[in-house]
């Protein structure tokens, strides 16, 4: 299965639905971190448990962070900690949900959260 990988920025690309078993090509891809927003059985018991998905990260040298975040109910709190991430994780970062959306949604929530922080 070729998966897709949409950049954001230089140090963000995000992904629709991966499983444990696509962490390696996540990997050869060049990510050096994974963050799953997408909450654990959001469409039913078939979804990959974000469990699974950390310990196939960590197997292939990746760091891997679980942030559900329940679509269409981002708050600030989940922007704040996106932009967390996205400062202290290991770069470049794969953050993947459903679609690729929502983490999108939380890139432009958190940039401008950054933007607003600067002087």
């Amino acid at each position: 299965m070729k998966m897709e990988f949409y950049p954001l920025s230089d140090e963000l690309a995000v992904a629709g639905q991966l499983r444990a078993q696509d962490m390696a090509q996540v990997a050869q891809a060049g990510f050096k971190s994974v963050v799953i927003n997408r909450p654990d059985q959001e469409e039913g018991p078939w979804q990959p448990s974000s469990k699974e998905v950390i310990e196939a990260a960590q197997a292939a040298g990746m760091q891997a962070v679980y942030q559900p975040v329940v679509s269409g109910h981002l708050t600030l709190e989940d922007a704040e900690t996106f932009l967390d991430l996205l400062n202290t994780l290991p770069k470049p970062i794969l953050a993947y949900c459903r679609s690729g959306g929502r983490c999108t949604s939380l890139f432009h929530a958190a940039q401008t959260l950054q933007d607003r922080d600067e002087p």
